[in-house]
């Protein structure tokens, strides 16, 4: 066996003992690794941020290495004000208090007392059995937009997009009011329910093949929200790009 590999082994052991492990750091492996890749490959100019919450995407973007713009939406009142806090520091990150949808106009969205599992349709069981904090605790009415209202006044002329979705389920109705946008998104990331978490949510098979229909396709899977107690996976992240890409 040869040296690295014998050094290697050993810290693997040491780290074992405290449940810690050592794998190779690399794109295929890493999601975050697999997106920052994604976003020079495809020469993006704007990430858009869609249910942004405190802005911990956004942050852990910046700390992998993205510099360029990013556009967060967030309805929430103290979600959106710990983010435009932490936006106000970034002179390239925008933020916008509303949610997005299929329509423009006022909704009511339930807040969720871990804030961001907040969502617009009604929580099923199995969400609330599998994060007792996620429980709704409470209503809010916020602005509802299309983002095919916004982009002429948020995107440059000629710049591409990368759209992240975390909207607790209303991921297709974000993607059906931004037709027109996708013709200018090279990839989307996303949640992908494994079961049914919210009502009317689409789950993960009828979510990949409407992005396959639209134009993308799947390259990278992370694991996302799972049982506290049983540890099954409930959600993915998914990253699709786009197929004449």
């Amino acid at each position: 066996m040869d040296v690295p590999r014998r050094a290697r082994d050993a810290a693997r052991s040491v780290l074992r003992r405290f449940d810690l492990d050592v794998v190779r750091y690399s794109p295929e492996a890493f999601l975050p690794l697999r997106r920052l890749a994604i976003l020079r490959q495809q020469h993006v100019g704007v990430v858009l941020d869609v249910g942004a919450n405190a802005g911990q995407y956004a942050e852990k973007l910046r700390s992998d290495g993205w510099s360029g713009r990013i556009v967060s939406f967030e309805p929430l009142t103290r979600a959106y004000a710990d983010l435009e806090r932490l936006a106000a520091k970034d002179p390239s990150w925008d933020t916008h208090r509303m949610a997005l949808g299929a329509i423009d106009g006022q909704t009511d969205i339930h807040v969720a007392g871990n804030s961001y599992s907040s969502s617009l349709l009604p929580m099923l069981e199995q969400h609330v059995k599998s994060a007792p904090e996620s429980v709704y605790v409470a209503t809010e009415s916020v602005r509802l937009s299309r983002l095919d209202t916004l982009a002429p006044d948020l995107m440059h002329e000629g710049e591409s997009a990368f759209l992240k979705l975390d909207v607790q389920g209303f991921e297709r109705e974000v993607l059906d009011g931004a037709a027109e946008t996708l013709a200018r998104v090279r990839a989307i990331e996303i949640e992908l329910s494994l079961v049914p978490l919210y009502e009317g949510a689409p789950l993960y098979d009828a979510m990949i093949g409407w992005l396959r229909d639209t134009g993308f396709e799947i390259v990278s899977l992370g694991r996302g929200f799972s049982d506290q107690e049983t540890g099954q996976i409930l959600q993915m992240d998914g990253i699709f790009v786009r197929l004449d890409a």
